[in-house]
């Protein structure tokens, strides 16, 4: 099994003084389950509740009285009550709503022992007459692999190894690459990443896409009461793998007859089940930096890997010298917003990016990333560091002195002038190195 980034943060957790139970969050088959089983190998005893089945349901739903749920628990599962060092797992907990009411009362009155629950949509499931323990609960969010879980399902010891030195050294560069290159081909769901750690065919994958994507379509009827609403989200699930790095409008989606109500409906239930996000624009050049929701937002889905096999991208990307030269460079900005993402564990931040529509300085910077308690732009482009008339205008009105260039090449620092004379630092570095860019900044430009 893959050691993933989040086992770190559930160790991290452990240790709290004062540990709330943990609810992680996170699309289906993105691998909550399976980090929980590995997190568990740290305790002495491990009770796995799983609320789609029965057995497991009923004693949520038969015992609403915490003491006596806690006894039957231990007592259905073989397991010694007096045993501090449990980690209490319920898995699926969107099946029975009362059950992430009690989660309260595990902390108020069982705090020594440590509970994770796990569940999708949580928001939409529940209804409104469950009390969610506010305050009383703490979330972290599960995603598919990072290029750095990813390295290590591969057995790519020695490239994990340059990945994780700072400065890597020169002659690793067209190894990470490569296999950079290949993550974003097939992108990071566990299924996926280990089938092909298995056969190294990309061809086989075929059957296990068809799988994946098909679970999805199948989950529509959990998000809809009613047969038109089964009918539009199937539709939204199918076309955001077609506009997945575009900026979208939710009236007519998918080439659709639907309306901006309908699309925008659903594809925010899209959103809360986590296959999707949307990322909104500021127009703002200073903090804070709030999203504009009046306009257009981007479209990331779930996975790159997702997308290419979806939207029949899979030979352009495997034929590429440079991921910008995908999908009018799409590709390269989706993987680098998943890698964000996927050091990204709390709910709280997503990345925006920043657009100027005025008539005559129309811009756009790809992305803004908290970084360090800072707000860092980011390019996503190829060429010569001239050609970055975006960044220069959004860096002049910036209080900021430094920005991060994502490409195809090495690593390398620059002092660039804007228009107005404004000097600051642009650290360009490879694709691969998106989730170190914090230790980059601070190593040479912070």
């Amino acid at each position: 099994m893959v050691e993933r980034i989040i086992i770190g943060e559930l160790r991290a957790w452990k240790t709290k003084i004062s540990r709330k139970p943990l609810i992680l969050r996170g699309a289906r088959q993105v691998g909550k389950t399976t980090a929980v089983n590995l997190f568990a190998r740290d305790f002495k005893q491990y009770i796995y509740l799983n609320l789609e089945t029965a057995r497991d349901r009923n004693l949520f739903i038969q015992y609403p009285s915490i003491d006596t749920l806690i006894q039957a628990i231990f007592f259905e599962k073989e397991k010694l009550l007096e045993e501090k060092d449990t980690l209490i797992f319920i898995d699926e907990i969107q099946e029975v709503p009362e059950a992430l009411s009690m989660l309260r009362y595990f902390y108020e009155q069982y705090p020594q022992y440590c509970v994770v629950a796990a569940g999708s949509l949580l928001e939409s499931l529940f209804d409104t007459k469950i009390s969610f323990p506010v305050g009383r609960v703490e979330f972290k969010v599960v995603r598919p692999f990072s290029f750095q879980e990813f390295l290590l399902a591969m057995d790519e010891g020695n490239a994990l190894k340059q990945y994780h030195k700072i400065p890597m050294d020169t002659f690793a560069h067209d190894k990470l690459l490569s296999l950079f290159h290949l993550y974003t081909l097939i992108g990071g769901m566990p299924e996926i990443v280990l089938s092909y750690a298995g056969s190294k065919d990309i061809v086989a994958l075929t059957s296990v896409f068809d799988s994946l994507i098909g679970t999805y379509l199948d989950d529509v009827e959990k998000y809809t009461s009613t047969a038109g609403q089964t009918q539009i989200m199937r539709h939204a699930i199918r076309s955001v793998f077609m506009e997945a790095g575009n900026r979208i409008k939710f009236n007519g989606f998918g080439n659709s007859a639907y309306g901006s109500r309908e699309m925008g409906e659903a594809l925010r239930t899209i959103e809360k089940a986590m296959l999707i996000h949307l990322i909104y624009p500021t127009t703002q050049t200073g903090e804070p930096f709030m999203p504009d929701m009046k306009k257009s937002p981007r479209l990331q889905v779930l996975d790159t890997g997702m997308l290419n096999y979806m939207a029949h991208l899979q030979k352009e990307v495997f034929g590429t010298n440079d991921l910008n030269n995908v999908y009018k460079g799409h590709i390269a900005e989706h993987i680098v917003c998943q890698e964000l993402l996927a050091h990204q564990i709390s709910l709280l931040h997503k990345p925006l990016f920043w657009v100027s529509e005025k008539k005559d300085s129309v811009a756009e910077i790809d992305f803004l990333a908290y970084l360090d308690g800072r707000v860092i732009p980011i390019e996503v482009k190829s060429g010569a560091t001239g050609r970055l008339r975006s960044l220069h205008l959004f860096m002049d009105a910036y209080r900021g002195n430094v920005a991060v260039r994502l490409y195809a090449g090495e690593i390398r620092k620059d002092i660039l002038t804007t228009s107005s004379g404004k000097n600051y630092t642009l650290l360009s570095l490879p694709y691969y190195l998106t989730g170190k860019i914090g230790e980059y900044l601070r190593e040479f430009a912070l």
